[in-house]
């Protein structure tokens, strides 16, 4: 009973925490934008919670982003539409496509997500962690949103080429990074392996330092839109990085690395050696 009771607060604080900065924005459509992900979320929850599966989790993820960015881009009847804001919306469509259909088709191949496991048996646990995903939409799309839906959309200052090409290094080196690990996997000789060579060489997680800095470059692409209160969009980055190194990504992936290959000398070697992200 107690931990439904955490897993029912903790939903409304994910919730509340995203809306609140929307409302910062002053901008009504960026607050039904959040709306929207949010309910995306909840009503997608409904057939995952009854078929007890978890395999269309990500790609909801993916069509939610498309949604709430369609949504401000077509809705924003603010000013003329603004080909920076048309490019910066186009980014994050093509992300999410890309991440969405891997990540799909990865589990589908895979069967299940161990880690939903016990969470899809629990109503109010997955109901937690269907919400906290739409927090995670909300956060990290709030600064683009909030820039598209500005009186003047987003501006094509240096900034935005900065930003663009900030954006366009970690998209590719996250692309790179996942089909390495994709190719390492489907060799029979690595079965039972962990992955260190590219990429992975250098790094423990680099598909996770591109998923950082291509937000960091969407935040960098839309701060030249924002005003007052409206720079608190700006966690998007912050939020990301927060996001995959301490609560969804890298601790469940250490754990995960420390079961399987924790007893190999080269694994302690790599870990040792090789530095989380950079």
């Amino acid at each position: 009973m107690k931990q439904n009771a955490f897993y029912i607060i903790f939903s409304l604080l994910a919730f509340s925490i995203s809306y609140f900065i929307a409302t910062l924005t002053k901008l009504e459509l960026v607050e039904n934008a959040i709306l929207l992900a949010f309910l995306i979320h909840w009503l997608l929850f409904i057939p995952a919670y009854l078929l007890k599966t978890e395999k269309f989790f990500d790609l909801s993820g993916s069509i939610t982003y498309i949604s709430v960015v369609s949504y401000v881009l077509f809705f924003n009847t603010n000013t003329d539409t603004r080909i920076g804001s048309v490019i910066l919306g186009l980014f994050i469509i093509m992300w999410a496509i890309r991440l969405g259909s891997f990540l799909f088709f990865r589990i589908k191949k895979a069967g299940e997500d161990k880690r939903f496991r016990e969470i899809k048996t629990s109503f109010f646990r997955f109901f937690m962690v269907w919400t906290i995903s739409g927090m995670w939409v909300s956060l990290c799309s709030m600064c683009a949103l909030t820039a598209i839906s500005s009186s003047n959309g987003v501006h094509m200052n240096p900034l935005f080429y900065i930003g663009s090409i900030i954006f366009l290094f970690g998209f590719i080196l996250e692309i790179v990074a996942d089909n390495q690990k994709t190719k390492f996997r489907k060799d029979p000789k690595n079965k039972d392996k962990f992955i260190n060579t590219g990429l992975w060489a250098l790094s423990q997680h680099p598909n996770y330092i591109g998923e950082i800095t291509l937000w960091g470059g969407v935040a960098i692409i839309s701060c030249s839109s924002l005003v007052g209160w409206q720079y608190i969009s700006l966690i998007s980055p912050i939020f990301t990085y927060i996001l995959l190194v301490y609560i969804s990504g890298v601790p469940q992936l250490k754990e995960s690395g420390q079961k399987k290959w924790g007893h190999l000398d080269s694994y302690k070697q790599y870990i040792k050696n090789t530095p989380t992200l950079i």
